[in-house]
């Protein structure tokens, strides 16, 4: 499904050329980016205007050429700005798309020519070709994934560049979402007698689930909680439901969501999980030890205060009746 695993000597081989050529500046598995020759750099841009000078809204309005199929085009549009910020955005558009779009017409069969993820990403296809076995999409018999069915190439970045949580949730929710609240694309993937789950009745256990789903990725509950990061994705059976696996100082999301922003953490007055407080206010999970105890002294003594009350009224009823 995600294609044939690659040779130890072609895994050689990639290694060896995406180092040799900057690898388009694409981040390392640290998410470091790999500084680049400013002259390649220019190529690069150079050689995507040419893509760009087609392939825009800006260009749909002008066309360029006069034999251009507008109609086909404008399903095929991508703005730099958008591309620029991705993943792949410091990276040639030929060096996966290949010479056949070199010329235009593109060349006979160019699409099925265009370079599977695994010839630059094989050891992370690996793992997660794993992964994708167990999990729920696979055993729901909704195989038609491929790479792109989630990750948009021109669009998507890794986690650690996005750096911020809200960020990081609105891209990934979003890849779920795509397919599980449209029944058009869900039909693209899922057999003809699968039905579409519904979302709001599913969490209608969880409190303000809306909130959560931007506040929170799916793949916070639904992949295992011993992996920090995992393609397993899990059914609703084995999906998380104990609150306090993130509600607690002890908060899987610090793990998680927010783990790129941890090594930064400095401790803010005293709050648990500063980090997580400096983007949202998780119940449980961003306390104050010194408001904590403040809040149940302020309680106590309220409750000893109606108490306290209660009782005098008590025993000076009883003096009243006695003095009768």
């Amino acid at each position: 499904m995600w294609g044939q695993s690659v040779s130890v000597r072609r895994l050689a081989a990639i290694i060896t050329a995406a180092l040799a050529l900057g690898f388009g500046g694409v981040a390392l598995a640290q998410g470091t980016p790999v500084p680049i020759d400013p002259e390649l750099l220019e190529k690069i841009r150079k050689s995507n205007a040419e893509c760009y000078s087609c392939h825009t809204e800006a260009a749909v309005q002008k066309p360029p050429r006069t034999d251009m199929d507008l109609t086909k085009l404008r399903t095929l549009l991508l703005e730099e700005a958008d591309f620029k910020p991705s993943g792949h955005g410091r990276m040639e558009c030929k060096t996966c798309h290949g010479a056949s779009y070199a010329v235009f017409p593109h060349a006979e069969g160019a699409r099925a020519k265009i370079s599977p993820c695994e010839e630059c990403h094989a050891a992370k296809v690996m793992k997660v070709e794993t992964q994708y076995h167990a999990s729920v999409h696979l055993k729901e018999k909704i195989s038609k994934f491929t790479c792109q069915s989630c990750h948009d190439p021109h669009l998507f970045n890794i986690a650690a560049k996005l750096g911020s949580p809200k960020v990081i949730v609105a891209q990934d929710n979003g890849m779920c979402l795509d397919c599980h609240q449209s029944e058009e694309r869900y039909r693209t993937m899922a057999p003809a007698d699968k039905k579409r789950p519904d979302l709001e009745r599913i969490h209608k256990w969880l409190p303000n689930a809306r909130l959560h789903w931007t506040a929170v990725r799916c793949i916070d509950c639904h992949t295992p909680a011993t992996k920090v990061l995992s393609h397993e994705v899990l059914n609703k059976d084995k999906a998380e439901r104990n609150c306090v696996t993130c509600h607690s100082r002890e908060s899987s999301l610090r793990t998680r969501l927010y783990r790129h922003l941890v090594a930064a953490e400095q401790e803010q007055m005293g709050f648990a999980n500063s980090v997580i407080l400096s983007n949202s206010y998780v119940i449980g999970a961003t306390r104050n030890p010194v408001v904590d105890w403040t809040i149940i002294g302020l309680g106590l003594a309220t409750a000893g205060g109606m108490l306290g009350h209660g009782a005098l009224r008590i025993v000076l009823a009883l003096l009243r009746r006695r003095g009768k």
